[in-house]
């Protein structure tokens, strides 16, 4: 599990610990991700930002690469399509100081992947080869990248990452699942496990983890570095500590969840921040089985003050 010791190297950069939040599009904001990283993260991948948003947009990216030092290390994921822009927009975000630079070559949703970016990268592998190769002759931080197995006719997982080392990355990160599959299905261990066995570099494996007996099983089957969480970890972010939610006390729960809408309401203000925690509320209390009346009321709630009070109150009723 987590932990202290040195469990893998990413160049020179120590990584402590084996379990790591997977970067998730809305979900991977400062305030979780600190929390996550508190409870046994140990690396910090931010939201992924689009290439063009990096250069013509500079204002609306500011929040999504936003990172404490106590976070590091902190990966900064990025996506594109085409090789100039994005090297363009990685030297504007080295000047942040990150640990290292990520492509997303695995993103599924198709406004992304249709028009080339994302898991899109997988289908055009001289594209992706170009993007690494140009990144790593330019950066002076690693390179990594976020890969899924492939498309359902084209499963060329093996061979992005064998390109992703061969070009400089540094780590590849393995979405066990095809394109198609997006976040359903079991994952393909046995394909992780021969990626891990072709390659040098740290591999992390990614895909169905929701028990912390999951990672374990992961990582015996396929004998991969570390392992990425995703959306099991927006449903129990202590599974970074090695522990299911049935283990979580309610008070613990309801502590962590007025301090991440404390951490989201200091960083968003009051509307944005109650707004934009809605969603991680819902998955807090989603192993409680609330009534749709009682929910709808807490997760329409305005203010913040007036949500904390309607949080105390489920608690009361619940135990």
């Amino acid at each position: 599990m987590s932990g202290n010791q040195v469990t893998f190297l990413v160049n020179d950069l120590e990584i402590n610990g084996n379990l790591i939040l997977a970067p998730m599009d809305g979900y991977t904001d400062w305030p979780f991700r600190s929390i996550c990283r508190e409870l046994g993260s140990a690396i910090s991948y931010t939201e992924f930002v689009k290439a063009e948003d990096v250069l013509q947009r500079p204002h609306y990216i500011k929040e999504k690469i936003h990172f404490t030092e106590s976070e590091r290390p902190v990966f900064i994921q990025i996506y594109g399509n085409q090789a100039d822009t994005i090297l363009k927009a990685a030297l504007i975000l080295q000047e942040n100081e990150p640990d290292a630079i990520d492509i997303n070559m695995g993103c599924p949703n198709r406004s992304i992947a249709g028009r080339g970016a994302g898991a899109g990268l997988m289908r055009t592998p001289l594209k992706a080869a170009r993007i690494i190769k140009t990144l790593k002759k330019s950066l002076t931080v690693p390179v990594t990248a976020k890969i899924r197995l492939g498309w359902k006719d084209c499963q060329n997982g093996m061979l992005l990452s064998q390109i992703i080392e061969t070009f400089g990355g540094s780590l590849v990160a393995v979405h066990a699942r095809s394109k198609e599959q997006g976040h359903e299905g079991q994952p393909d261990l046995d394909a992780l496990a021969d990626i891990k066995d072709r390659l040098q570099i740290p591999v992390l494996g990614n895909g169905g983890i929701r028990m912390a007996a999951d990672i374990q099983a992961m990582i015996n089957a396929t004998g991969c570095d570390g392992v990425m969480i995703g959306r099991g970890a927006v449903l129990n972010p202590w599974i970074f500590s090695g522990r299911d939610r049935e283990e979580i006390q309610s008070t613990e729960v309801i502590n962590l969840m007025l301090d991440h809408l404390d951490r989201s309401l200091s960083f968003y203000g009051s509307e944005n921040g109650l707004v934009l925690f809605r969603k991680f509320a819902a998955g807090y209390l989603e192993p409680y089985g609330l009534e749709r009346e009682q929910r709808r009321e807490l997760l329409m709630e305005a203010d913040p003050e007036r949500f904390k009070v309607l949080v105390g109150e489920i608690f009361k009723s619940l135990f």
